[in-house]
């Protein structure tokens, strides 16, 4: 991979994680925790799905221990939350925007990074939803509160697995580069909050169970 393109992957991803660690401590502070608990569920939530991808990978130690840069986004991202003054309602629809930047950004760079990699394009799409989801997964199950993923209201994995194909479909065509990926992103962006805010859900596994 040329270091240019290496760059602005390293960016991609920091940038992500910066963004999922975020939600991690928006939904901290929503919970009523403290800095340390802050600071632990950021971590998780921005490191854990590029965790689970490079172990998946088995391309040594994760990136995110290897290299303390990526210990940075998280640390950010508790002073952001710390210095803001908010109601539990915004904190809700600020997790959301934040959330889902990092999932648009996750679903791009996990793919790209298995791609690099030399994975079939469609063990690149499945790393490149993982990434995305998998800090988020982890975020809910330590928070104690319903994985987003699971949650039937929610319109979360379908807009990272659109991310990651259109992103396999434009480096295999060799048409990925800055004027692609943007608006790739914005997509996954738009479709995860558009989800939310109109109500977009996935039908259940049946239809036929009463409580």
């Amino acid at each position: 991979m040329p270091v240019d393109a290496s760059v602005t992957l390293l960016l991609l991803d920091l940038v992500g994680v910066y963004f999922f660690a975020v939600s991690g401590s928006l939904l901290a502070a929503r919970q009523r925790f403290d800095l340390v608990g802050s600071l632990l569920l950021a971590c998780v939530a921005g490191l854990g799905g590029g965790v689970v991808r490079d172990l998946v990978l088995d391309a040594g130690p994760p990136v995110a221990f290897s290299q303390p840069l990526y210990l940075v986004p998280p640390a950010l991202a508790v002073v952001t939350v710390y210095s803001i003054e908010a109601s539990v309602q915004r904190f809700n629809r600020l997790l959301v925007v934040f959330d889902a930047a990092g999932l648009a950004l996750f679903c791009v760079s996990g793919t790209l990074i298995a791609l690099a990699a030399h994975q079939h394009p469609v063990a690149a799409v499945l790393l490149g939803v993982t990434s995305a989801v998998g800090g988020g997964i982890l975020r809910d199950v330590i928070a104690n509160v319903t994985p987003t993923l699971f949650d039937q209201r929610e319109f979360y994995a379908i807009p990272a697995f659109v991310g990651a194909a259109l992103t396999v479909v434009a480096q295999t065509a060799g048409a990925l580069g800055g004027i692609i990926v943007v608006p790739i992103i914005a997509l996954v962006f738009a479709l995860r909050v558009a989800g939310r805010r109109l109500r977009w859900s996935i039908p259940l596994a049946s239809r036929h169970v009463v409580d």
